[in-house]
């Protein structure tokens, strides 16, 4: 290892998720952090049951100048999407539900980037991501093998506050559009919310807001009613939805009684279609990524500067382009506008002739091919490598905490052994590096 950090002396970031092959995550930490309340007790027993990798067992670097650009990136984003121009372009023909605006600006955004040596590359932007306060506790859970990586671990985040963050979050929502008026009952709602992935989070956040005198309830969408004025869940009055369904602009039928309720402003519904519409609609990568587009919009020269280096060259796909992109497929990255969760999703070098066909037909986007970092582990006494995206959760533009996602396949998918969620760790600058380098080596 020591040899390895030697040879990187300007990437030491880099050389340790190459040459760092510790196991740090610490599972009797892991189940105090996540059975923090009676009532959670055995989540960490089912979770390795029902979803053996939803948790790497190691760590990802980031280099300090990494993590401030990812930073420097979404305060960009954050800035263009606020402008009255792009609000006129983003909710030019979006849906009725989109145009209802009550004053929150949707909690728990997600960007999402791949790393490479010229930095963080954007790859998508999410408005109801998920895992946050799943990654806080496994960040918790892990165990230092040497004294560098104590001296990194979260550097860049106070892990015992983010819960607190997390809920004044929720809170700043709150008083966004009810001012003074206090918040006394909240709703998780998802779909069918016991059989979603990331379930053990609803609970969790059930319990983050019960410790703080707010009563919340894990309810499915369909399960709600409007009626008096109010949105209910069985005898209780909704004041506040943590909304996780992915129907972005309520128009199933069975999000009736939420939409109305949102429509009417009887509830406050985080995050929302309108934040959706504003953020998360694909198109907009387009036009991140093109300076005419971003000039025309009154977007700032500083701001032009770190879009154009941060945001991969998009385009939609269309019939009259459909023969020059099929010859630049391997360099292209094909994503649905309305999809999620990586589905739909194509690397243009696998494409086949059929599918290919659809997506000319649908509506989706080609993005320039930004190769995914690599992460190696030992798996069952094999090296390996493994890729990783990472996410950054943010609210109000401002950075909350960075997590990785490890892989094998096109997309994350929480499918590879040895794979799943991986906490962040700041690597200091190179002024730091024969601090770093004086420390005992990291033992396998």
């Amino acid at each position: 290892m020591q040899a390895l950090l030697e040879t990187h002396p300007f990437d030491l970031a880099d050389a340790l998720n190459q040459g760092c092959f510790c196991q740090t995550l610490d599972a009797q930490r892991l189940r105090v952090q996540l059975e923090n309340d009676p009532s959670l007790g055995g989540m960490a027993e089912s979770i390795a049951r029902t979803r053996p990798h939803l948790f790497s067992s190691t760590v990802v670097f980031l280099s300090t100048p990494m993590v401030q650009a990812i930073s420097d990136t979404v305060a960009a984003i954050e800035r263009v999407m606020a402008l009255p121009a792009w609000k006129a372009q983003a909710l030019a023909g979006a849906a009725p539900m989109a145009q209802v605006d009550h004053g929150p600006v949707g909690a728990f955004m997600g960007y999402d980037f791949h790393i490479g040596a010229d930095g963080p590359r954007l790859i998508e932007i999410n408005t109801n991501a998920g895992g946050a306060l799943l990654n806080a506790a496994l960040a918790r859970a892990q165990t230092a093998c040497c004294q560098a990586m104590d001296v990194s671990l979260n550097a860049y985040r106070r892990l015992e506050t983010l819960e607190d963050d997390f809920f004044a979050m929720f809170q700043s929502e709150w008083q966004l559009q009810r001012g003074d008026q206090v918040l006394r009952t909240v709703a998780i709602v998802d779909d069918d919310p016991a059989q979603q992935y990331l379930a053990p989070e609803f609970e969790m956040a059930r319990q983050m807001f019960g410790r703080r005198g707010v009563q919340a309830v894990i309810a499915d969408a369909a399960q709600l009613a409007w009626r008096d004025g109010a949105l209910w869940h069985g005898a209780t009055a909704i004041d506040l939805v943590y909304n996780r369904v992915t129907d972005f602009d309520l128009s199933e039928a069975s999000h009736a009684a939420l939409a109305s309720a949102y429509a009417s402003g009887a509830v406050v519904l985080t995050p929302h279609p309108r934040a959706h519409a504003l953020r998360a609609d694909k198109r907009h990568l387009v036009s991140l990524g093109h300076r005419p587009t971003l000039q025309a919009l009154g977007v700032s020269e500083a701001d032009q500067r770190i879009l154009q280096t941060s945001v991969p060259a998009c385009e939609t796909v269309t019939p009259e382009k459909a023969d020059a992109l099929w010859e630049r497929r391997r360099q292209l990255f094909f994503k649905p506008r309305s999809g999620f969760g990586a589905r739909a999703v194509y690397r243009g070098d696998k494409l086949t002739r059929k599918v290919w066909e659809q997506i000319v037909a649908g509506d989706y986007i080609a993005q320039a091919l930004v190769p995914p970092s690599l992460r190696a582990m030992e798996i069952d006494d094999t090296q390996t490598e493994l890729k990783f995206d990472i996410r950054a959760y943010t609210y109000a533009g401002q950075l909350q905490l960075l997590a990785a996602r490890t892989y094998h396949g096109q997309t994350t998918n929480f499918r590879t052994q040895g794979g799943g969620f991986a906490p962040v760790l700041l690597v200091p600058g190179q002024a730091d590096i024969e601090k770093w380098l004086a420390q005992p080596q990291c033992a396998r």
